[in-house]
């Protein structure tokens, strides 16, 4: 088939035009591929990046983890080591704390001990006071409750001390003692020599504690009941039989002369014998201003102390505690037999009239023990170791009263300023 010139010229032309179309689209293709592969760039090496982190990551754990394998005690080094330091911080505080405690008891011990030491009291009531204790240590047996009172300390008294409120006629002997801190508080003719009656059996009492057996039995005699009219006697009989506990009864509850007497001629074979032990004794106690001529008291014009020294016999004799504790009675009663077989039971009031209730003692004044005295030449005379409301001790003594109830009045001046 024949073509003719414009046909063919159309199918040149075409196939012209579409390999002109196909140039232009690969040239528009060409830019494009290009941009996709440069954006394609930067998202492989982020991703590159990010993938050698990670290994570099892992590797460390990894490093890790190894090192905890083959050194486990590495791993909680630092919580150990945070630990450790809290525990320190915690015994530093604790120790601190315990330091000031330590340091405030110290200060407070001290400051009780001085407190103590210069004869203060504190304010709460403390345990009775046991007068054994005031004078001696050790064991309470009787063999341990004796010892030479020169080796304690004993209370200084110079000159007349006055103390406000406390008044006493001139002529009249008066002593006020504190013996926690061995301090006088109220002196008038300490030293003076004067009779003190019955206050001698203080002595008497003391010799049958120190040489007598109180179990053994004492046999009245005639001599123990000759003695002069009127005087205090409990009414023993000759051949009247009692035990030396309850001589020593009648002797310091009822004050019997005929008492006194029977213990003198049993400890000491006579009474003279007797006498010269009481002398002796007084003198071992340092009471120079003192002689003896019988063992109750009765007017003798050589029979003489002073406030002083019975201070000195009294604070010795308190030392037994059949002392106290006999001192103390408001009344004893004592039964026997007489020689005849006869049966006697007999009720002895205290010459005390503050134990028998007749005297009212100061408010927070407790008797610990004490002796009665009264001659017409002596007077009345009163001699007390007491306790106050701290249970401190003190002695007491007024000599020379004109009457008893003055005798009470004047020693309850004395006594209402021991708890000031």
């Amino acid at each position: 088939m024949n073509n003719s010139p414009e046909e063919i010229n159309l199918d040149e032309l075409i196939a012209s035009l579409e390999a002109e179309a196909r140039k232009e689209f690969a040239a528009d293709q060409e830019p494009a591929e290009a941009a996709g592969q440069e954006e394609q760039i930067p998202v492989k090496k982020k991703e590159s990046e990010k993938t050698k982190n990670q290994k570099t990551d892992s590797r460390k754990k990894a490093s890790v983890r190894t090192q905890e394998r083959r050194h486990p005690s590495s791993a909680p080094k630092k919580k150990r080591s945070s630990s450790i330091k809290r525990e320190l911080r915690n015994r530093r505080i604790l120790l601190t704390v315990v330091l000031l405690i330590l340091l405030l008891l110290l200060a407070g011990a001290a400051g009780s001990l001085i407190y103590l030491k210069r004869g203060e009291s504190f304010s709460y009531l403390p345990k009775p006071f046991s007068i054994a204790k005031e004078f001696e240590t050790g064991t309470a047996a009787k063999e341990n409750l004796r010892a030479d009172p020169f080796a304690k300390k004993l209370c200084v008294v110079g000159k007349d001390k006055a103390y406000e409120g406390i008044v006493i006629p001139a002529r009249e002997r008066g002593l006020l003692l504190n013996l926690s801190n061995q301090k006088t508080v109220f002196s008038q003719n300490a030293f003076s020599q004067s009779f003190p009656a019955s206050i001698t059996k203080l002595v008497t009492a003391i010799m049958a504690l120190e040489y007598g057996n109180l179990n053994e039995t004492v046999t009245i005699s005639e001599e123990d009941v000759n003695l002069e009219a009127y005087s205090q006697v409990c009414g023993f009989m000759p051949g009247d039989k009692l035990s030396m506990d309850q001589l020593l009864h009648c002797l310091l509850v009822y004050s019997g002369n005929d008492a006194a007497m029977a213990i003198a001629e049993h400890i000491g074979g006579t009474i003279d014998n007797f006498v010269k032990m009481m002398n002796d004794y007084a003198a071992s106690l340092g009471c120079t201003g003192t002689h003896f001529m019988n063992p109750h008291g009765l007017q003798d014009e050589n029979h003489y102390s002073t406030p002083y020294d019975i201070y000195l016999i009294l604070k010795e004799a308190a030392k037994f505690p059949e002392f106290t504790e006999i001192s103390q009675l408001s009344s004893y009663t004592v039964e026997y037999y007489r020689a005849d077989g006869t049966f006697v039971k007999t009720l002895l009031d205290s010459t005390d009239l503050y134990l028998t209730g007749e005297a009212t003692l100061p408010k927070n004044v407790t008797i610990l023990g004490g002796k009665t005295g009264y001659t017409n030449e002596a007077g009345y005379c009163l001699a007390l170791i007491c306790q106050n409301a701290y249970g401190q001790p003190f002695v007491s003594i007024v000599m020379g009263a004109v009457e008893k109830e003055v005798l009470y009045d004047e020693m309850g001046l004395l006594l209402q300023v021991i708890n000031d």
